[in-house]
Protein backbone atom coordinates (compact mmCIF):
# COMPACT_ATOMS: atom_id res chain seq x y z
CA UNK A 1 0.00 0.00 0.00
CA UNK A 2 1.08 3.58 -0.58
CA UNK A 3 2.16 5.78 2.29
CA UNK A 4 -0.08 8.81 2.84
CA UNK A 5 1.47 12.15 1.95
CA UNK A 6 2.72 14.42 4.68
CA UNK A 7 0.21 16.97 5.96
CA UNK A 8 0.01 20.16 3.94
CA UNK A 9 1.15 23.22 5.82
CA UNK A 10 -1.28 26.04 6.44
CA UNK A 11 0.77 28.34 4.18
CA UNK A 12 0.51 25.85 1.30
CA UNK A 13 -3.30 25.85 1.36
CA UNK A 14 -5.32 29.00 0.58
CA UNK A 15 -6.86 30.39 3.76
CA UNK A 16 -10.12 30.80 1.83
CA UNK A 17 -10.28 27.02 1.30
CA UNK A 18 -9.54 26.33 4.97
CA UNK A 19 -12.25 28.74 6.07
CA UNK A 20 -14.76 27.25 3.60
CA UNK A 21 -14.08 23.71 4.82
CA UNK A 22 -14.30 24.78 8.46
CA UNK A 23 -17.64 26.48 7.83
CA UNK A 24 -18.99 23.41 6.07
CA UNK A 25 -17.87 21.13 8.87
CA UNK A 26 -19.64 23.29 11.48
CA UNK A 27 -22.84 23.14 9.41
CA UNK A 28 -22.53 19.42 8.67
CA UNK A 29 -22.06 18.52 12.33
CA UNK A 30 -24.31 21.09 14.05
CA UNK A 31 -23.94 21.83 17.72
CA UNK A 32 -27.08 22.17 19.79
CA UNK A 33 -25.98 25.65 20.83
CA UNK A 34 -23.51 28.11 19.30
CA UNK A 35 -22.20 31.19 21.11
CA UNK A 36 -20.26 33.65 18.95
CA UNK A 37 -17.48 35.58 20.67
CA UNK A 38 -15.15 37.98 18.81
CA UNK A 39 -14.39 35.72 15.86
CA UNK A 40 -14.69 32.48 17.84
CA UNK A 41 -17.60 30.10 18.33
CA UNK A 42 -18.27 28.16 21.53
CA UNK A 43 -20.10 24.97 20.50
CA UNK A 44 -22.18 23.16 23.13
CA UNK A 45 -23.88 19.78 22.65
CA UNK A 46 -24.25 18.03 25.96
CA UNK A 47 -20.78 16.50 25.81
CA UNK A 48 -21.32 14.29 22.72
CA UNK A 49 -18.16 14.50 20.56
CA UNK A 50 -15.30 16.96 21.01
CA UNK A 51 -16.05 18.69 17.70
CA UNK A 52 -19.55 19.69 18.84
CA UNK A 53 -18.36 20.73 22.32
CA UNK A 54 -15.32 22.85 21.61
CA UNK A 55 -14.10 26.39 21.04
CA UNK A 56 -13.21 27.13 17.41
CA UNK A 57 -11.85 30.12 15.51
CA UNK A 58 -14.19 31.15 12.70
CA UNK A 59 -12.29 34.23 11.50
CA UNK A 60 -8.63 33.91 10.48
CA UNK A 61 -6.37 35.34 13.15
CA UNK A 62 -9.23 36.27 15.50
CA UNK A 63 -7.85 37.89 18.69
CA UNK A 64 -7.53 35.53 21.63
CA UNK A 65 -7.31 37.93 24.54
CA UNK A 66 -10.06 37.10 27.01
CA UNK A 67 -11.38 34.16 24.98
CA UNK A 68 -9.98 31.47 27.29
CA UNK A 69 -11.57 33.03 30.36
CA UNK A 70 -14.92 33.60 28.65
CA UNK A 71 -15.01 30.04 27.34
CA UNK A 72 -14.08 28.54 30.70
CA UNK A 73 -16.91 30.42 32.40
CA UNK A 74 -19.49 29.39 29.79
CA UNK A 75 -18.55 25.71 29.67
CA UNK A 76 -18.45 25.54 33.47
CA UNK A 77 -22.01 26.89 33.50
CA UNK A 78 -23.02 23.94 31.29
CA UNK A 79 -21.04 21.38 33.29
CA UNK A 80 -18.58 20.70 30.48
CA UNK A 81 -14.79 20.84 30.19
CA UNK A 82 -13.35 23.73 28.19
CA UNK A 83 -12.00 22.09 25.03
CA UNK A 84 -10.31 24.11 22.28
CA UNK A 85 -10.01 22.92 18.69
CA UNK A 86 -7.00 24.66 17.13
CA UNK A 87 -7.16 24.94 13.33
CA UNK A 88 -5.08 27.16 11.02
CA UNK A 89 -7.73 29.87 11.53
CA UNK A 90 -6.56 30.28 15.14
CA UNK A 91 -3.64 32.62 15.80
CA UNK A 92 -0.39 31.10 17.07
CA UNK A 93 -0.69 32.94 20.37
CA UNK A 94 -3.88 31.01 21.17
CA UNK A 95 -2.09 27.67 21.15
CA UNK A 96 0.83 29.13 23.09
CA UNK A 97 -1.40 30.66 25.76
CA UNK A 98 -3.33 27.42 26.20
CA UNK A 99 -0.12 25.41 26.52
CA UNK A 100 1.21 27.81 29.15
CA UNK A 101 -2.11 27.56 31.02
CA UNK A 102 -1.71 23.78 31.23
CA UNK A 103 -4.03 22.71 28.42
CA UNK A 104 -2.79 19.42 26.97
CA UNK A 105 -2.18 18.87 23.24
CA UNK A 106 -4.59 16.11 22.20
CA UNK A 107 -5.86 14.15 19.20
CA UNK A 108 -4.00 15.68 16.23
CA UNK A 109 -6.11 15.20 13.12
CA UNK A 110 -6.15 15.91 9.40
CA UNK A 111 -8.71 17.33 7.00
CA UNK A 112 -8.40 15.43 3.73
CA UNK A 113 -9.70 16.72 0.39
CA UNK A 114 -10.15 15.42 -3.18
CA UNK A 115 -11.84 16.52 -6.41
CA UNK A 116 -14.88 14.69 -7.75
CA UNK A 117 -15.93 14.04 -11.33
CA UNK A 118 -19.35 12.51 -11.98
CA UNK A 119 -18.20 10.11 -14.67
CA UNK A 120 -15.07 8.89 -12.89
CA UNK A 121 -16.64 7.11 -9.92
CA UNK A 122 -17.71 3.46 -9.90
CA UNK A 123 -21.35 2.67 -9.08
CA UNK A 124 -21.97 1.69 -5.45
CA UNK A 125 -21.75 -1.92 -4.34
CA UNK A 126 -25.03 -3.80 -4.40
CA UNK A 127 -24.65 -4.35 -0.67
CA UNK A 128 -24.86 -0.62 0.13
CA UNK A 129 -28.19 1.19 0.44
CA UNK A 130 -28.16 5.01 0.37
CA UNK A 131 -31.13 6.93 1.80
CA UNK A 132 -31.87 10.59 2.53
CA UNK A 133 -32.75 9.91 6.17
CA UNK A 134 -31.31 7.36 8.60
CA UNK A 135 -33.31 4.14 8.95
CA UNK A 136 -33.55 2.56 12.39
CA UNK A 137 -30.98 -0.07 11.41
CA UNK A 138 -28.50 2.70 10.60
CA UNK A 139 -29.04 4.47 13.93
CA UNK A 140 -28.81 1.38 16.12
CA UNK A 141 -26.01 -0.19 14.10
CA UNK A 142 -23.86 2.93 14.08
CA UNK A 143 -24.33 3.37 17.83
CA UNK A 144 -23.16 -0.20 18.42
CA UNK A 145 -20.24 -0.08 15.94
CA UNK A 146 -18.97 3.29 17.16
CA UNK A 147 -19.60 2.77 20.86
CA UNK A 148 -22.15 5.57 21.31
CA UNK A 149 -23.22 5.49 24.96
CA UNK A 150 -26.94 4.84 25.52
CA UNK A 151 -27.45 8.25 27.16
CA UNK A 152 -25.99 9.97 24.06
CA UNK A 153 -28.04 8.17 21.41
CA UNK A 154 -31.04 10.50 21.51
CA UNK A 155 -28.66 13.46 21.38
CA UNK A 156 -26.88 11.97 18.37
CA UNK A 157 -30.24 11.57 16.59
CA UNK A 158 -31.22 15.17 17.37
CA UNK A 159 -27.93 16.43 15.90
CA UNK A 160 -28.52 14.42 12.73
CA UNK A 161 -32.04 15.84 12.47
CA UNK A 162 -30.62 19.36 12.79
CA UNK A 163 -28.45 19.11 9.65
CA UNK A 164 -29.88 21.72 7.28
CA UNK A 165 -28.19 20.66 4.03
CA UNK A 166 -28.87 17.57 1.85
CA UNK A 167 -27.77 14.32 3.48
CA UNK A 168 -27.16 10.72 2.44
CA UNK A 169 -26.92 7.77 4.82
CA UNK A 170 -25.07 4.69 3.59
CA UNK A 171 -25.98 1.34 5.14
CA UNK A 172 -23.93 -1.72 4.18
CA UNK A 173 -25.23 -5.25 4.70
CA UNK A 174 -23.24 -8.48 4.88
CA UNK A 175 -24.73 -11.89 5.56
CA UNK A 176 -28.07 -10.25 6.19
CA UNK A 177 -26.68 -7.95 8.91
CA UNK A 178 -26.09 -4.19 8.92
CA UNK A 179 -22.32 -3.87 9.35
CA UNK A 180 -21.27 -0.54 7.78
CA UNK A 181 -22.47 3.02 8.23
CA UNK A 182 -21.67 6.42 6.78
CA UNK A 183 -23.07 9.94 6.40
CA UNK A 184 -22.54 12.50 3.63
CA UNK A 185 -23.53 16.17 3.81
CA UNK A 186 -23.55 18.30 0.65
CA UNK A 187 -23.01 22.05 0.77
CA UNK A 188 -21.79 24.52 -1.86
CA UNK A 189 -20.52 21.84 -4.23
CA UNK A 190 -18.49 19.97 -1.60
CA UNK A 191 -19.50 16.82 0.23
CA UNK A 192 -18.31 16.03 3.73
CA UNK A 193 -18.12 12.45 4.99
CA UNK A 194 -18.99 11.78 8.62
CA UNK A 195 -19.98 8.96 10.97
CA UNK A 196 -18.03 6.37 8.98
CA UNK A 197 -18.01 3.15 10.98
CA UNK A 198 -17.78 -0.59 10.37
CA UNK A 199 -18.69 -3.24 12.93
CA UNK A 200 -15.43 -4.45 14.57
CA UNK A 201 -15.68 -8.02 13.31
CA UNK A 202 -16.00 -6.80 9.69
CA UNK A 203 -13.13 -4.33 9.61
CA UNK A 204 -10.24 -4.82 7.22
CA UNK A 205 -12.40 -6.50 4.57
CA UNK A 206 -13.09 -3.60 2.20
CA UNK A 207 -16.34 -2.52 3.86
CA UNK A 208 -15.07 0.99 4.54
CA UNK A 209 -14.05 1.48 0.91
CA UNK A 210 -17.50 0.37 -0.28
CA UNK A 211 -19.15 2.90 2.05
CA UNK A 212 -16.98 5.80 0.93
CA UNK A 213 -17.40 4.96 -2.76
CA UNK A 214 -21.18 4.79 -2.39
CA UNK A 215 -21.33 8.19 -0.69
CA UNK A 216 -18.97 9.78 -3.23
CA UNK A 217 -21.08 8.37 -6.07
CA UNK A 218 -24.21 9.88 -4.51
CA UNK A 219 -22.47 13.23 -4.09
CA UNK A 220 -21.15 13.36 -7.65
CA UNK A 221 -24.62 12.54 -8.98
CA UNK A 222 -25.97 15.40 -6.82
CA UNK A 223 -23.50 17.87 -8.32
CA UNK A 224 -20.57 17.83 -5.88
CA UNK A 225 -17.18 18.70 -7.36
CA UNK A 226 -15.06 17.95 -4.29
CA UNK A 227 -15.11 15.90 -1.10
CA UNK A 228 -13.54 16.25 2.32
CA UNK A 229 -13.35 14.34 5.60
CA UNK A 230 -11.59 14.46 8.96
CA UNK A 231 -9.41 11.69 10.38
CA UNK A 232 -7.12 11.22 13.36
CA UNK A 233 -3.42 11.24 12.47
CA UNK A 234 -2.80 8.03 14.39
CA UNK A 235 -5.42 6.08 12.41
CA UNK A 236 -2.96 4.57 9.93
CA UNK A 237 -5.46 2.12 8.41
CA UNK A 238 -7.96 4.88 7.64
CA UNK A 239 -5.24 7.12 6.21
CA UNK A 240 -4.16 4.34 3.83
CA UNK A 241 -7.76 3.77 2.76
CA UNK A 242 -8.43 7.44 2.07
CA UNK A 243 -5.11 7.89 0.29
CA UNK A 244 -5.98 4.98 -2.01
CA UNK A 245 -9.33 6.67 -2.68
CA UNK A 246 -7.65 9.89 -3.81
CA UNK A 247 -7.87 12.00 -0.64
CA UNK A 248 -4.89 14.23 0.16
CA UNK A 249 -4.14 16.33 3.27
CA UNK A 250 -5.41 19.90 3.15
CA UNK A 251 -4.52 20.97 6.69
CA UNK A 252 -4.29 19.72 10.24
CA UNK A 253 -5.81 20.62 13.58
CA UNK A 254 -5.57 19.47 17.18
CA UNK A 255 -7.36 19.88 20.47
CA UNK A 256 -6.24 21.51 23.69
CA UNK A 257 -7.92 19.93 26.70
CA UNK A 258 -7.71 20.79 30.41
CA UNK A 259 -5.00 18.89 32.23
Amino acid sequence: MTTPAAPATASAVPMALIRALEERSFNAWPARQNVLHRGWVFRISGGYTKRANSVNAVVPGAPFDGVREAAAALYARHGLPTVFRISPLAPAEADQELAEAGYRHFDPSLVLHRPLAAGALPPPSSGVIVTATPPDAWLSGFAAANGVAPHHRALHRSMLDAIAHPTAYALLHADGLAVGFGLAVLERGAVGLYDLAVAPEHRGSGRGQALVQALLHWAAQAGATSAYLQVRQQNAAALRLYDNLGFKPAYGYHYRVPA
